[in-house]
């Protein structure tokens, strides 16, 4: 079967068995009814067949960033993509995905029953290469909504940005996770707009919401809180780092820095060295509010 699923006004498919697709639950809320012909961005097709042999295909990158992240071997060949995914930095791998070189047909196939996840990080990665070239950025983030306005907290693993959301929470009542680990942001007529996703690592949120971005915050973990703006040539290097991309590409990287230039022309970036409590989330609520004329350099 069949199913459309629309994620920051993308629309893509996947095909794949009753089953399979009885186990993306996180993927509920982005259904798309769909009429006519419809035409995604990218159809994912779970391949019940053998995976291709690495026989004529070119090595290009191995990504091993950080030890709790997935490693992922990436293959090219004619244009097209190949792509080897296991779980840890040294574990088996659990599926391989064939892509075209405009990433609009993938070929995913199982080495484990490892299904969701296999799913998961095929549709993340082929996600954030379509639509690079859309204004749309996928981000390593955990994003609070405050009054209608969305705040994102970015950091490497481990930096707290779950902790911090749950800060807001404790602070503000009225806050609300719409979510921790992977939401996408688009730039559409001069406004920045973050929008939930299937994916939000290890916390279940799966919000098919979205509101515009007050400001993004860089978090480190401190013995105080303190806050202060960043210049935009201190914002670039952090933004980059959150932001997922074929770095190995140059054109696709291309798009992605003009993404990213136009974001912080429109979006303050602050960073917060702060303590686990919820007087971080105030300090930081009052400083980045759009009602703030806070302007620190």
């Amino acid at each position: 079967m069949i199913q459309y699923y629309n994620v920051a006004n993308h629309l893509f498919a996947i095909e794949a068995s009753e089953s399979q697709i009885a186990q993306l639950t996180n993927y509920a809320p982005f259904l798309s009814p769909v009429t006519g012909n419809p035409s995604p961005l990218f159809t994912i097709r779970v391949n019940d067949g053998e995976a291709p042999s690495l026989e004529d295909w070119s090595h290009v990158y191995t990504d091993t960033s950080d030890d709790d992240m997935p490693r992922i071997e990436m293959y090219r060949k004619d244009g097209a993509w190949l792509f080897r995914v296991s779980m840890s930095r040294e574990g088996e791998i659990v599926s391989v995905m064939e892509c075209t070189s405009d990433w609009s047909e993938v070929n995913l196939y199982m080495c484990t029953d490892c299904t969701r996840f296999a799913i998961d990080n095929a549709a993340m990665l082929v996600y954030a290469f379509a639509t690079a070239d859309k204004k749309t950025l996928l981000f390593h983030s955990s994003v609070t909504v405050l009054y209608n306005y969305a705040y994102m907290f970015l950091g490497h693993s481990g930096t707290g940005k779950s902790t911090h959301s749950r800060q807001w929470k404790a602070a503000f009542p009225d806050a609300e996770l719409i979510n921790d680990d992977n939401p996408a942001v688009r730039i559409e007529n001069g406004v920045v707009q973050v929008y939930g996703t299937p994916w939000s690592g290890k916390t279940p949120c799966y919000k098919n919401t979205s509101a515009p971005v007050a400001a993004l915050v860089q978090l480190a973990q401190a013995p105080q809180n303190e806050i202060h703006r960043l210049r935009m040539t201190q914002a670039y290097p952090y933004i980059l780092a959150s932001v997922s991309g074929l770095k190995v590409l140059p054109e696709m990287m291309d798009r992605l820095y003009e993404s990213i230039a136009e974001l912080l022309e429109l979006t303050p970036v602050y960073k917060l060295e702060c303590l686990p409590n919820p007087e971080a989330a105030q300090l930081c609520a009052q400083t980045c509010s759009p009602s703030s004329d806070h302007t620190d350099n």
